[in-house]
């Protein structure tokens, strides 16, 4: 997910979407312990999908601030 798609999304928006990915990278990690996880990147990139969206939701309170 790139970070101009998460820039156009409000803060409800971004919370939902914060939600998905964690559940996301639950299941990933539940694939891996019982190695059924075939793409070992998806830890990787949800990880990363996590952190910008953290990352963007810091922002904007920063700037209500």
């Amino acid at each position: 997910m790139k970070a101009s798609e998460l820039r156009a999304k409000d803060g409800a928006g971004l919370a939902k979407e914060l939600q998905d990915l964690l559940k996301a990278q639950f299941s990933v990690r539940m694939q891996a312990a019982t190695q059924q996880l075939t793409n070992t990147s998806s830890i990787k990139k949800t990880r990363r999908d996590i952190a910008r969206v953290r990352t963007l939701q810091r922002e904007a309170l920063q700037k209500k601030a």
